[in-house]
This record gives structure tokens, sequence and C-alpha cells, in this order.
């Protein structure tokens, strides 16, 4: 479960922003750099930053964009606009042949498996399973943005959007090594 670290800033995000977008911009772009400098500290390639470094680059313009303009429209679909940037991060690296799952997986598998094809194929795979998850999510939140649904609403509509690729995540891999063996 070590790829969900990534999505902290993400989750705090979600969850401090009914203080104010601006506070939760901020915590999420405070979260992104401390778990940067921390994986840079332990010696973590950059392929494995990826999730962080795309991070870091939307918290910082969404910080700055609430704070200069705090009551921009902008606000309103920031849930939507969060999660097509996590999918286009998602789907820009399936485009490169670089899965933002790959450097992750890297980091819990020994070296000898790196190179293996069913390896890059899973970790394609889970790329691809976390890009249409975010897609969908950017898209049912852009949708309940316009009809104006509530909170509880849109945050379940989030969770779902990290939960349900975080699970299949867990057991796509064991399902695989599972055919392998039989």
């Amino acid at each position: 479960m070590n790829y969900l670290r990534g999505f902290i800033p993400w989750i705090a995000f979600a969850v401090l922003s009914s203080l104010g977008w601006q506070w939760g911009a901020l915590a999420g772009l405070v979260l992104a750099v401390g778990l940067f400098v921390q994986g840079q500290r332990k010696g973590t390639p950059l392929d494995s930053q990826v999730l962080e470094i795309s991070t870091i680059v939307y918290f910082v313009a969404l910080t700055a964009l609430s704070f200069l303009a705090p009551l921009s429209p902008v606000r309103d679909f920031v849930g939507a606009i969060s999660m097509a940037w996590l999918a286009l991060t998602a789907w820009g690296g399936l485009a490169v042949k670089r899965p933002f799952t790959l450097g992750i997986a890297k980091q819990q598998t020994p070296k000898e498996y790196w190179h293996m094809p069913v390896f890059l194929r899973i970790n394609v795979v889970l790329t691809m399973a976390w890009a249409i998850a975010f897609t969908v999510t950017a898209a049912a939140l852009a949708a309940l943005d316009v009809a104006h649904a509530g909170t509880v609403v849109t945050i379940l509509v989030q969770v779902a959007g990290f939960v349900v690729p975080a699970i299949f995540t867990a057991k796509y891999p064991e399902r695989v090594r599972a055919r392998q063996t039989a």
C-alpha cells in the first residue's frame, strides 16, 4: 500500500477544502513537498516520485490561484479539476510508457523482476485502472458540481475514486501471480 502515500495531499485537500479551498490547497502543497523531501532524504529515485512531483506542480498553481483570486469560479470545480489532473498524470505516464505505479513497484520488488514482461504489464494495467478511475471520478464530480449536489455526495464520489482502484491495486498482482504459478 506504499502507493497510497502519494495520495495523502489529495485526501487532505479534499477534507480541508470544506474550511476554504485556499487552506485545502495550501495543506496539499505542504504535504506534497514534505513527502517529496522525505523521499529524497531516503534516496527514493525521481521515477518513484512522479505522483509527488505532479502533485507539487498542481498544488503550487492551485494555491497561488486560490489566494490571488479566492472568489474564482474555479473553486466550485476543484474536486473535478483535481481528479482530472490526476487522470492526466496517469494517462501521460502511460503515453510515454512510464506508468506512475512502476517506480513505486520498484521500491517494493527485487531488481531481478523489474524487466520481466509480466512486471511491466501489471504496472500498465494498474496505472490504467487508476487513470480510468480518475477520469470517471472527474466527470462524475463535474456533473455533480453543475447539479449543485451536496458535499456528502461529492465526498463519497471522491472516496470511491480512490478506494476502488486501491482495492484493485491490492488484488490484481496477487491474481496474476496465482495464474503464473498455476
